[in-house]
């Protein structure tokens, strides 16, 4: 096991918030380092292959890094692209492929314990962030049959389902992208979902399109019906009391992301049980913990829709600001704005 010098922040996760995390803490004097489990942005590395934003990319930057692309909406490619150069531009130091697995108050800061490759280290900081999303956390069934290497978390690309028989489970946004994408490169598709309606929260120009692709059969839909079970090449699903057999050549379980509170809760910080959101202060992101923040999407609980990269890039401000002040009250806190390194 080993140590290193104390920090002024450490960020746990190296997402878009985290990024703005460390951009900021560098505009303000303070030292930083981003701990994630996985690469840089991994919830974009996941992302469908060929994705395209819908927001704009004005709308997705951080530190003050212009998101410079003749498109007005970028793909996923173009995303990944622009979030490694932030962290270049911002000289941030990074430990990918690292997992944080514990956060211990100490004194007047943190222990945080980490493990990579079979190796544990233990770093001091003064402060800690949790910026990690949820999408690193597939919610599942919990059905027999769904470890079958043809049930799948994530969907990529459409092109290996050309011909076959693929059962979309989930009623919200993701299950109804993949379920027309599956349609419209020759699959033939099925979609799941265990209430009488699809989601409300499906984006107003994907539901016409679902909606006219089921009323006129070329995407079959079985609404009021749950996954029983994955067998050999089929999905058995009970329908109003009715078990029904669907053959299978793959299947999707989309049925949203939860967010990972086990570190928080273990560090102290009060979560609600039923809605996942810890307990916070809106204008510093601090929890009841002093010194520990939550930036990001993990500050929404399950409610995973409420919170973007695009209304959540100032939450490194709000929390640098918050820390510098704490640690060095008479001094002016820098980078209120923070800008690219040079500009």
């Amino acid at each position: 096991m080993t140590a290193s010098r104390r920090l002024d922040l450490l960020v746990v996760g190296a997402g878009p918030t985290g990024l703005a995390l460390g951009a900021a803490a560098g505009a303000a004097g303070l030292s930083s380092l981003l701990v994630d489990r996985g690469p840089l942005v991994a919830s974009l590395v996941d992302y469908p292959l060929e994705m395209t934003f819908f927001t704009t990319r004005d709308r997705l930057e951080v530190g003050g890094v212009p998101f410079a692309i003749p498109e007005d909406k970028p793909n996923r490619r173009q995303a990944i692209a622009y979030y490694q150069g932030v962290a270049r531009a911002h000289g941030l130091s990074l430990a990918l492929f690292e997992e944080v697995v514990a956060i211990a108050p100490a004194g007047e800061g943190f222990t945080v314990r980490s493990r990579a490759g079979g190796r544990s280290r233990e770093r001091e900081a003064r402060a800690v962030a949790v910026a990690t999303g949820y999408f690193a956390w597939p919610r599942r069934l919990g059905v027999p049959g769904e470890e079958r290497p043809w049930v799948h978390a994530r969907y990529r690309e459409p092109w290996p389902h050309f011909g076959q028989r693929v059962v979309v489970v989930g009623g919200g946004n993701s299950a109804a992208e993949v379920a027309l994408d599956l349609c419209r490169h020759g699959a033939e598709v099925t979609l799941v979902h265990h209430r009488a309606a699809l989601k409300p929260t499906i984006k107003y120009w994907v539901r016409p399109d679902l909606e006219n692709r089921i009323q006129e059969g070329s995407i079959r839909a079985l609404l009021e019906a749950r996954v029983r079970a994955f067998g050999d090449g089929c999905v058995e699903v009970e329908q109003v009391g009715e078990t029904r057999v669907l053959p299978a050549d793959a299947a999707y379980v989309l049925i949203g992301y939860r967010p990972a509170t086990e570190l928080l809760t273990a560090a102290g910080v009060r979560v609600d049980p039923e809605t996942a959101v810890p307990v916070f202060d809106p204008d510093s992101c601090e929890t009841g913990v002093p010194g520990l923040y939550v930036a990001g999407t993990v500050q929404a609980g399950t409610e995973t829709h409420r919170i973007f990269i695009e209304n959540s890039r100032d939450h490194g401000e709000r929390v640098v600001r918050h820390l510098a002040r704490r640690l060095n009250p008479t001094a002016p806190v820098r980078g209120a704005g923070v800008e690219a390194p040079g500009t």
